[in-house]
């Protein structure tokens, strides 16, 4: 007489499933992966650029772009919408012996950090840079008022970026190829002596908002979150402002820490709606400009013009 098989795995047993393996049985496969940790499109989200990263060594992961990580439970849950209880049973049923996770035995050598080391920041001059902003519709004087062109390294290669830095003096780096950021992660505020705020999720948000309209930073200041992870922060910053004007991005995240911010708070500001249809708001100013729109655009987000200095705070260069 053959016994019904039930149900005995413990949360603690699941835990120890691999999250690679289990990533590979859902249908995610990593964009890049090397001993110590493996990066993903989210599995949960709509994204272009990885920013799910697994720590092999942990067996644990981190979406960057959701503020959102944990273990192999968490995720599933996520993922397939389960209860823990389902996720349980579920791993059950799914051929055990593959997701057991065998933590990596690595040298000695290659058990350290290999933080990214910022080597050279200068003034944007690099012709496949600003190609890559003119591919995404920003015009080079615009993107030089805030960016700078970063040339960093990574283990044994170099590379360059353009580079966004954040209050902590870390920075965000975008080319065509790479999305990256250096240590300390943080925000991005960029003060102009207003008293209302601009925020937005990334950097080509900020530059394709100034893009539409030269004038707008005259009369604001401007967050770029570089991370929804720093909502708190977002909400002590604006404190000190009168408005706050939202331009998060168009997906589930981005909803939900819009509604979360203007949740009894009639200081925040939704505006959303002008891209409405579109993921971000440099989605939405690549498709005016492809149909040929580029003057119309400008009337909404019309201001009456002020000379000023746009100088972002700790973005100054100091080398030539």
């Amino acid at each position: 007489m053959t016994r019904k098989r039930t149900n005995k795995i413990s949360c603690e047993r699941a835990r120890a499933f691999s999250i690679e393996k289990t990533l590979a049985k859902l249908g995610h496969f990593p964009t890049i992966t090397n001993e110590k940790e493996a990066w993903f499109l989210s599995p949960f989200r709509s994204e272009t650029q990885a920013s799910f990263k697994v720590c092999k060594k942990l067996n644990s992961w981190y979406d960057h772009g959701a503020g959102k990580g944990g273990n192999v439970i968490d995720l599933i849950c996520l993922v397939n919408k389960l209860t823990v209880k389902e996720v349980l049973a579920w791993l059950d049923k799914n051929e055990i012996s593959f997701f057991l996770h065998q933590q990596p035995i690595l040298k000695k050598e290659k058990q350290k950090d290999y933080p990214i080391v910022i080597h050279k920041i200068k003034e944007l001059q690099h012709n496949a840079l600003e190609q890559y902003l003119v591919s995404r519709n920003i015009s080079i004087r615009i993107a030089k008022k805030i960016i700078k062109e970063v040339h960093y390294q990574f283990k044994d290669k170099k590379y360059f970026a353009i580079g966004l830095q954040n209050d902590s003096g870390g920075w965000e780096l975008r080319n065509k190829y790479l999305k990256n950021g250096s240590s300390p992660k943080d925000i991005t505020h960029l003060k102009n002596g207003q008293s209302k705020l601009m925020v937005t999720e990334g950097m080509f948000d900020l530059l394709s908002i100034l893009e539409t309209d030269k004038r707008l930073e005259t009369q604001y200041d401007f967050l770029v979150m570089n991370s929804i992870s720093f909502l708190e922060k977002v909400k002590l910053i604006s404190v000190d402002y009168s408005l706050i004007e939202l331009y998060l991005d168009n997906d589930t995240n981005g909803g939900v820490t819009t509604q979360n911010l203007i949740k009894g708070n009639n200081r925040f500001i939704d505006k959303s709606s002008l891209y409405h249809g579109f993921k971000d708001v440099n989605d939405w100013l690549m498709h005016r400009a492809q149909k040929g729109f580029d003057q119309k655009a400008q009337d909404v987000f019309l201001l009456p013009q002020k000379q000023t200095c746009f100088t972002p705070d700790g973005c100054k260069e100091n080398e030539k």
